[in-house]
């Protein structure tokens, strides 16, 4: 699908001079570069969705659990083998 789009013409310059470096035309590089930038999106917001979800307050017995869980851990690692 052919789509019109405005672009600086310095950059404009810089990415046919890539697409040519790459051996590959203006329009599979810019096809690629929209994949990349719309992955990197995606997973910025999947990281941004999993950050919301691990930071909420744990509840008391989280925290209870946990602090057993680092005890343990911590006599584990002090006590001689």
């Amino acid at each position: 699908m052919k789509a019109p789009i405005s672009i600086d013409d310095g950059l404009l310059r810089e990415a046919d001079e890539a697409a040519r470096a790459m051996g590959l035309s203006r329009s599979c590089l810019f096809a690629i570069a929209m994949r990349d930038f719309l992955r990197r999106q995606r997973e910025e917001r999947m990281l941004r969705q999993l950050n919301d979800v691990y930071n909420c307050a744990a509840d008391p017995a989280e925290k209870r659990l946990l602090r057993g869980i680092n005890a343990k851990v911590r006599s584990t690692m002090t006590e001689r083998w």
